[in-house]
């Protein structure tokens, strides 16, 4: 690296109390415990990888002052590198703590899943989690929809080279899940923070209860924090999760003439939308390490 970049840089990371320096040595020195959230080595407690959101944002900041002004939206297609971060993002968060914390939240699910069972991911994204549940449980079939078709060109594309047989991925709107979506199907159907920037969330949601079967679950992961923004004072990460819903979640369901519901739509309205939509039994799980999201059980 040149070292002129790298002194500049180093400067701010000493303001920012990441870095340390000698005042009489001018060393400067990494202590290792903010190293260990600082790098990919450091897995899911990575700080870094959440970071590159602020690059994503900036890239459509223009188009969002624009929309204060005027109203709208921003498209998904003005977010450049969004589903390339995103995947990096949710496989740090939420693919890595499948096995030992996500399937344990429903009694029994592992085995289910080792038995066979048909499994739908609304808002799949760049589908990897469906591929891996599809490696791992090679009875179970897996779809994925997505609106993005280049999200869905990834998972397919990921499934041939893992040459998985048991994965479908849809590009697709599901504004009108509702009226489109298959009779009970689905032994399970999961969102992983997606419905909130959806164009039309409750129609969604009624889609997917429409979808599942009788005895089937619906596992809903989405961001923790309450539907009153007073009560959200002292959230750890309340500032950025507003920020970034401004800046994305809001904004992308307002380009689709939707709700703009944002990511802090919260607990008690995530309960009343549920509950709307059909569902009658919602329970809300917390995982110790996931201090960012509720997951939600539903059942019919």
């Amino acid at each position: 690296m040149h070292e002129r970049y790298v002194r500049e840089w180093l400067g701010a990371m000493v303001c920012a109390g990441v870095v340390e320096v000698d005042a009489k040595t001018l060393q400067y020195k990494l202590p290792p415990e903010h190293a260990a959230f600082l790098s990919r080595a450091a897995a899911a407690d990575n700080m870094a990888v959440f970071a590159q959101w602020i690059g994503v944002f900036a890239g459509v900041e223009d188009d969002v002052i624009e929309c204060f002004r005027k109203g709208g939206g921003v498209p998904y297609e003005k977010y450049a590198r969004f589903h390339a971060v995103m995947r990096e993002d949710s496989g740090q968060s939420v693919l890595s703590s499948v096995e030992p914390h996500v399937l344990p939240l429903v009694p029994g699910l592992a085995d289910r899943f080792a038995a066979g069972i048909r499994v739908l991911d609304a808002g799949c994204g760049s589908g990897r989690m469906m591929n891996h549940l599809a490696a791992r449980f090679p009875k179970s079939r897996f779809t994925g929809m997505d609106l993005s078709k280049e999200a869905i060109a990834f998972a397919r594309a990921e499934a041939a080279e893992k040459a998985l047989k048991n994965t479908e991925f849809v590009a697709r709107d599901l504004s009108d899940f509702d009226e489109t979506a298959p009779s009970e199907q689905f032994d399970l159907i999961t969102t992983f923070d997606a419905i909130h920037d959806q164009g039309r969330p409750l129609r969604v949601l009624k889609g997917i209860h429409k979808a599942l079967k009788p005895d089937g679950v619906y596992l809903m992961q989405d961001i923790k924090g309450s539907s009153h923004v007073h009560k959200n004072i002292g959230h750890p990460f309340g500032t950025f999760i507003y920020a970034a819903s401004c800046m994305h979640c809001m904004t992308v369901s307002l380009a689709q003439g939707g709700e703009g519901l944002g990511a802090m739509w919260g607990e008690e309205k995530t309960r009343e939308y549920l509950q709307r939509a059909g569902f009658r039994s919602t329970e809300t799980k917390n995982l110790a390490h996931d201090i960012q999201n509720n997951w939600y059980v539903v059942r019919k």
